[in-house]
């Protein structure tokens, strides 16, 4: 880390005989970099402000629309999968994905910010997007910006190993309607319809998103009570059997648009979502979630506020449940659990909802010579308003709700923060963005948050960043606040775990048809909370452990030639666990992820994919077999019609149906792991009224 604050120091120390460059020379050189960049795709999130990927303060990757569709992508998780140094693992609950930023791996994943049009919808429950997730489909998104690396200076909680925001699709992009169908293998149909349209000075629109699917049924051959069985001479596991994915989903989004004002509001309906392995690592053929997630938010937006002042206020909304839609069995029936045989099974339904209202105001400044001001301040109030538990822990199937029995009180969580953050453009090529968020919460106190970032641009075609910064991940209300929990039981002393990075990176474009991306990070992560034995018999959240992490990325885009462009990234990391000095595990050593797009002809496109995942650890502790390497080859053929307004498109996922596994929590120890989807073909059409 020192070797890295020097690189930083020496950097400043250099540009300070740059910054009276000539005026003429600063002209001539941005000229040069619009020339290069001029068709760049832009983020936001790293600063609040567009900015081109290479000059932004941040290791970013921006996904577009049309890059998701050239993959064959069908839900946000497949394309998160592309992104060097990102790894989409699986929980045992309803497959929910746990994005695994450079090591950063925890079973509920509440290390990672999701933002939809910048908006958080991590929830207060465990920290994740939600427990009955079900995916995010991908028909109305315009791109996905993701950050790897810390983002609490301008976000706050949460923003931690990384930070994805989901821009949905304007009137503007849509411009009319396009409309599709897809089926597939595991009866799965889906449909979708936009619209984007412009009446009387206002822009209007709509999307919807519906899916029906059974699900891949792949084969579990123990879980963790054939480990029961085997103890106890009982037969109660389900094993061997497969597990349980189906699910009906429906999105639905409105965008109004008008001068400085902006509306959008969506539902998120899911239905009939099966259990997956199990709640508990047992299966459960039986038991089925259910969820809706609300949001709205009011925006208004003026860039050109008062001189030199662009202003944003903004309101929003998040109400989200995790309901059960049938009787979710912990373990099966005539399992013994608590010295005790349950005939019927082990049941336990809790039911949680929340809400979230969150307010803004930011502003811009740029009348400082050579400084870009952003200056900010909010109010966040969320809150577990309902809370339900139904259980036969004692024997008989019970509602315990609205009584001093049930798993999680309701509760509230404020937080008041202000931030600021300067970009200094101090010399021809060097900027200095630099920036500190102060956040105040009602149940664990405050926290300061910091970052810094030079850029470089070395030469018109390649820049070199230098990058710092901190992060909090606040205690979920699991952690916090669980209680009569026979497994785990929260705790209201705990502290927001913190992490510090340092990264720097390389973006060089020397020839005009190749792009090539070097990162490089180290990172500490302290006050990891995890449950630890209490000396009864139950586990307490604790913030006990340590770890820290290193590693480096490698992206290439290339074009070979008028009807050939490879993209390609490799990811490497290397996390230890700081008590046992071992390998933090579950997360893979190497990434490599590889595509060609090649045009075929005019109207046909045909694109291989790879995703290669290699060298994965078990956690410390756990004495497992280490988890196999994988590899899945995908190929997606689509066809353009000559008015371009239809489109056919043929794919398959697991061309090979090669078995994959990802890990399952350490802490049940049983023989096997979460198996992947196998083969699956589809078959889409696509119309756009354009």
């Amino acid at each position: 880390m020192k070797s890295n604050l020097h690189i930083v120091l020496l950097g400043l120390i250099l540009s300070v005989s740059l910054v009276n460059a000539d005026e003429l020379e600063q002209n001539e050189f941005e000229e040069d970099l619009l020339d290069l960049y001029g068709d760049e795709v832009t983020i936001s999130i790293a600063t609040g402000t567009e900015q081109p990927i290479s000059q932004a303060p941040a290791v970013a990757s921006v996904i577009t629309a049309r890059e998701i569709a050239a993959m064959g992508a069908h839900d946000l998780d497949e394309v998160l999968e592309t992104v060097p140094g990102l790894h989409v693992a699986r929980s045992t609950l309803g497959y929910n994905p746990i994005y695994t930023f450079r090591g950063v791996y925890t079973a509920t994943n509440p290390q990672v910010l999701m933002l939809v049009n910048g908006i958080s919808i991590n929830n207060l429950f465990v920290g994740d997007r939600s427990q009955v997730w079900g995916g995010f489909p991908v028909e109305s998104i315009s791109r996905i910006e993701v950050i790897r690396g810390p983002g609490s200076a301008l976000y706050g909680a949460d923003a931690f190993a990384g930070v994805i925001n989901v821009v949905t699709k304007s009137a503007q992009e849509i411009n009319g309607t396009e409309a599709g169908a897809r089926i597939g293998s595991f009866n799965t149909q889906e449909a979708w319809f936009l619209h984007g349209s412009k009446f009387k000075g206002v822009d209007f629109a709509f999307m919807l998103e519906a899916k029906s699917s059974s699900g891949h049924r792949e084969k579990i051959v123990s879980d963790v009570q054939t480990l029961s069985d085997q103890a106890l001479s009982t037969s109660a596991s389900l094993a061997p059997a497969a597990t349980t994915n189906g699910r009906d989903n429906l999105d639905v989004r409105l965008d109004i648009e008008k001068q400085y004002w902006q509306f959008r509001a969506g539902l998120q309906r899911r239905r009939n979502a099966e259990i997956g392995f199990g709640v508990g690592s047992a299966l459960d053929t039986h038991g089925e979630y259910e969820s809706d997630r609300w949001n709205a938010d009011l925006t208004y937006h003026n860039p050109e506020f008062a001189t030199d002042w662009d202003m944003q206020a903004q309101l929003s909304f998040l109400n989200t449940s995790a309901e059960v839609g049938e009787d979710v069995f912990v373990l099966p029936p005539g399992a013994v659990f608590m010295d005790q045989v349950f005939p019927d099974g082990v049941i336990g339904n809790p039911e949680v909802w929340e809400r979230h209202w969150r307010m803004s105001l930011t502003a811009l400044y740029s009348g400082i010579d050579k400084h870009t001001v952003r200056i900010g301040g909010g109010y966040n109030h969320s809150e577990i308003y309902k809370v339900k538990e139904s259980n036969n822990f004692s024997g008989q199937l019970v509602d315990i709700s609205d009584t001093a029995s049930v798993f999680l009180p309701e509760d509230e969580r404020k937080n008041q923060f202000i931030f600021v953050q300067d970009i200094w453009k101090f010399a021809r090529d060097w900027t200095l963005t630099a920036g500190i968020r102060y956040d105040d919460y009602n149940d664990f106190g405050d926290t300061w948050n910091p970052r810094a970032a030079l850029v470089w641009s070395a030469t018109h075609d390649t820049t070199i960043k230098f990058l710092y910064g901190q992060a909090f991940r606040a205690p979920s209300f699991a952690e916090f606040r669980n209680q009569n929990n026979p497994v785990a039981l929260g705790n209201d002393e705990l502290k927001p775990e913190q992490m510090q990075t340092f990264e720097m990176a390389l973006d060089s474009r020397k020839f005009n048809d190749m792009r090539l991306g070097l990162n490089i990070f180290h990172y500490e992560w302290k006050n990891i909370i995890d449950f630890i034995s209490d000396g009864s018999g139950s586990l307490q959240a604790h913030n006990q452990g340590k770890q820290t992490g290193y590693g480096a990325e490698l992206e290439l885009d290339w074009q070979l030639t008028n009807a050939l462009v490879l993209h390609a990234n490799y990811a490497f990391q290397d996390s230890e666990d700081q008590a046992t000095g071992e390998d933090a595990g579950n997360a893979p050593h190497h990434q490599i992820h590889a595509s060609i797009d090649w045009q075929l002809h005019p109207q046909w496109t045909l694109r291989p994919a790879v995703n290669f995942i290699i060298d994965r650890d078990r956690p410390p502790a756990d004495n497992r077999d280490e988890l196999d390497d994988y590899m899945l080859i995908d190929l997606t053929l689509a066809s353009q019609s000559y008015s371009d307004q239809w489109e056919l498109k043929l794919g398959v996922k697991n061309l090979f149906d090669v078995r994959a596994e990802e890990p399952t929590d350490a802490s049940f120890n049983i023989s096997n792991d979460l198996p992947l989807a196998g083969r699956y073909v589809f078959t889409e059409i696509n119309f756009n009224s354009k």
